[in-house]
């Protein structure tokens, strides 16, 4: 091999040589600073706590009670039977009272609306509820109800289609923009969603009636969820029954917020009438899944139940009836406890001759702030506030908002407890969470309403960009 060609063979073999090992440095220098700590930047995210503006206080009322066919020009048409009494307050809320228009067409069932403004930033606190009497040849009864704040979803837990029954579902808009409703019915065959409950307009500050009959027809124990769009709805439902052509009572039954795993009804009234007990059933939906409810029922003014507790399988979509005949004349506490969300509400009746009344005790919601309630007149019932505790003793105090002397009472745990009240709004305080109801009783004549907490004041909301 010539001279040259030895010098070109060893200067190829030197570029080879150096190139691997640039290439090795680089391999090392990589791995090398991919395991060494990268520089870090870290920049706290902008936060923004702000607390929204206290808007109204808004309730909306059941109205009078409405009579339906009366005319004999219109079959359909509705009437105002008897008119609502109403207890609002405090005074110095300084609520704006205004007309729920659009039930019957000469304007006497309108109903009422109050709208207190915010202050200092805060709710202002506002309660109201009503009663009516009537007594005539197609409709007979006490009732009485809580004015309510409207909501976007709530359940009605009451009432039958079956031949004597005569029941509305009132639909209230208090607000100022139209709602629409949506409304489906459990029944013996599932949920249902009648053309004729589907995208109701609800104009502001106006009522809309639906006959529960024409929703769905020949149910013994239907219960309607209400789901409402653009603007939230008051819902209620106007129950009355006819035995043999005699009125056998009428109610203005509240709505349920929501589904839930636990149900408290304090209150119950149980009566005798000369044939004996007249009559309780507990009507319950697990509207979501298959559930097993435990049912304890508890005389007021007592820690033990009357009886044992009873577990009622319930099918998915089904309401499901529970008879409680067998208890003795007084006031109980109906306890539920299931394994899924439900909703329930029991019955009970002074009797099945003439001059009869009904009344639905529905679910009362838990209370564990201060808050006001108000108190119907019972138009000669006897009228008492139940109240039931949870797990843990609760001294309440009902102050008169307007002024007054303060009644204290001590509820045991788990144990209910009856307080009489006369018509007024008070202050409910509490050391622990209660449940309570309003009751009345009196001959031919029941009624009931839970009390809702106040809304509470809007929270500080975090704004992240």
């Amino acid at each position: 091999m010539s001279d040259r060609r030895l010098v070109r063979v060893a200067a190829t073999s030197a570029r080879l040589i150096a190139g691997a090992a640039v290439a090795a440095a680089a391999v090392v220098g990589t791995v090398a600073a991919i395991a060494a700590p990268w520089p870090q930047y870290r920049a706290e995210p902008i936060r923004v706590d702000a607390t929204p503006e206290a808007s109204d206080t808004l309730l909306a009322c059941d109205g009078p009670l409405l009579a339906l066919g009366r005319s004999a020009d219109s079959a359909n048409g509705l009437t105002a039977a008897a008119s609502q009494q109403i207890v609002s307050g405090p005074a110095d809320s300084a609520a704006v009272t205004s007309a729920l228009t659009g039930a019957t067409a000469d304007g006497s069932g309108d109903a009422q609306a109050l709208r207190a403004a915010p202050r200092d930033r805060a709710s202002t606190p506002l309660a109201a509820a009503g009663s009516a009497t009537v007594a005539s040849t197609d409709l007979i009864g006490f009732s009485a109800s809580a004015c309510r704040a409207p909501l976007a979803e709530s359940w009605l837990v009451g009432g039958a289609t079956t031949t004597g029954a005569n029941d509305l579902v009132v639909l209230a808009n208090p607000g100022d923009v139209p709602a629409t409703v949506q409304l489906s019915v459990y029944g013996a065959q599932g949920v249902q969603t009648p053309p004729s409950g589907q995208n109701l307009v609800v104009p502001a500050g106006q009522r809309r009636v639906v006959p529960l009959a024409g929703l769905l027809l020949g149910e013994e124990s239907p219960v309607v969820r209400v789901e409402a769009s653009g603007a939230p709805v008051h819902a209620s439902l106007q129950a009355s029954l006819t035995r043999v052509l005699l009125p056998g009572g009428s109610d203005q039954v509240a709505p349920a917020r929501q589904a839930d795993t636990r149900l408290v009804m304090p209150g119950v009234q149980v009566v005798t009438s000369a044939e004996g007990q007249a009559g309780t059933v507990l009507r319950l939906l697990s509207p979501g899944s298959d559930a097993t409810a435990t049912v304890t029922v508890t005389p007021v003014d007592a820690t033990a139940s009357a009886t044992p507790p009873t577990d009622v399988p319930l099918t998915a979509g089904l309401p499901t009836s529970l008879d409680l005949s067998g208890l003795s004349a007084g006031a109980y506490t109906v306890d539920v406890s299931a394994t899924a969300p439900i909703v329930g509400a029991t019955w009970s009746t002074t009797g099945f001759g003439e001059g009869a009344d009904f009344a639905w005790y529905a679910d009362a919601p838990e209370i564990s702030a201060p808050t006001v309630v108000a108190v119907a007149d019972g138009a000669g019932s006897s009228a008492s506030l139940v109240l039931a505790a949870g797990d843990a003793e609760a001294a309440v105090t009902l102050t008169p908002a307007d002024g007054g002397e303060a009644t204290s009472t001590t509820v045991a745990a788990n144990g209910s407890v009856a307080v009489p009240v006369t018509a007024g709004v008070y202050r409910l305080e509490s050391t622990a969470p209660v449940r309570a109801s309003t009751s009345y009783v009196g001959t031919g004549a029941l009624a009931s309403y839970p009390l809702w907490p106040a809304d509470a004041a809007a929270s500080a909301l975090t704004v992240l960009p």
